[in-house]
């Protein structure tokens, strides 16, 4: 049986509570452009919105079910811990922890993370976010080309015994932002990491089903007990952006993760076209996994199932895309070809955005 790689991230899928507080914060204030408001296929009287880069493109795409009823979720055991995005440099990161600050979005950081520096705070609905500089990467400590073959332990710098928390608040961009800049840019998802009890299991997960790489071995540096994992789209030089996905191995005593607002839904992965898609479905039913039968999500087409620990997975194809029934993406509610005979009853039976 041949081995596929996935590319890396399409999207990754959360849930909210309020459709006009999230575009409030994701566009307002993190600057991610609203590329579609539908309706989730599956419940169609839930807001489905995706957030990106103008374009929509695989792999810059955050997305919400509205759920105005749901409870808190609760990271766990085979859910998500953090999303991360990503931007350039240090200087722009703390223009960002400036930006956020005085937006009344408390922040955390910058962390020097070794491979990359960051910030942490949470949205609207209690999911943790990070902004994580593009570099320096994972060739610091191992070579380029022999990566996730040790455990690199961090120096005591990094671990919260070793950190100057007053000197780490108090840094920020000295100067005012009135918006996020240019510069500023999100650009797309830098890594997600989640939770396992497993780690071997884990590795088996990754590398076996979705044909990614162990590129570091690390430890949790806010919590050195617990080991830190880190698999990409890895061709033994280069580590491909927007393909790192990150576990920090729990005990098996740890809570399970629990669906709801403030916790992401599933991780979508890429598949080029709608032949890789088939390809990826009989490929996973050839391990044993269930996996959905191929659906039509309008914008992509998708399968279904679940990693060893319980997360939802979803891998979509990039296209047809977003502009396939709009210009101005994200302009107005956009329904596929078979709810359009319902759209009277559907759009009435959504909260206003404005």
């Amino acid at each position: 049986m041949t081995q596929l790689t996935t590319a890396g991230f399409h999207h990754v899928t959360l849930v909210c509570r309020d459709a006009r507080q999230t575009i409030r914060f994701y566009r307002d204030i993190l600057g991610l452009s609203l590329v579609k408001v539908t309706v989730n296929f599956d419940r169609t009287d839930t807001y489905h919105l995706y957030f990106g880069d103008p374009a929509g493109t695989p792999g810059t795409l955050l997305t919400f079910f509205e759920w105005p009823e749901a409870k808190r979720g609760r990271y766990g055991v085979g859910g998500i811990h953090h999303v991360a995005l990503g931007t350039r440099d240090d200087d722009t990161l703390l223009m960002w922890k400036r930006w956020l600050t005085e937006n009344g979005v408390r922040v955390t950081g910058p962390y020097d993370r070794g491979y990359f520096t960051s910030i942490y705070f949470t949205d609207p609905d209690g999911q943790v976010i990070e902004i994580a500089t593009d570099g320096p990467g994972f060739q610091i400590d191992e070579p380029a080309n022999a990566l996730g073959r040790n455990l690199m332990i961090p120096p005591e710098s990094r671990f919260p015994e070793g950190r100057d928390e007053a000197a780490i608040r108090a840094k920020t961009w000295t100067e005012p932002i009135d918006a996020p800049t240019e510069a500023m840019r999100l650009h797309g998802i830098h890594h997600v990491t989640g939770m396992t009890d497993d780690l071997d299991a884990a590795h088996d997960f990754y590398t076996r089903l979705l044909g990614l790489r162990l590129v570091k071995m690390s430890l949790n540096q806010d919590d050195p007990d617990t080991r830190h994992y880190f698999w990409a789209n890895y061709d033994g030089e280069t580590v491909a952006y927007g393909s790192d996905f990150t576990l920090f191995g729990w005990r098996d005593t740890s809570p399970r993760a629990r669906e709801g607002a403030g916790q992401t839904h599933h991780v979508a992965w890429r598949a080029v076209d709608e032949d890789e898609l088939h390809s990826w479905r009989e490929y996973l039913l050839g391990f044993g996994h269930e996996v959905t039968d191929v659906r039509d999500r309008k914008y992509f087409k998708s399968i279904y199932f679940r990693t060893h620990d319980g997360l939802l997975v979803e891998i979509a194809t990039d296209g047809p895309s977003f502009g396939i029934d709009e210009t101005e993406l994200g302009s107005a509610v956009q329904l596929p070809d078979w709810l359009e005979d319902r759209r009277d009853e559907i759009v009435s039976s959504l909260r206003p955005l404005i």
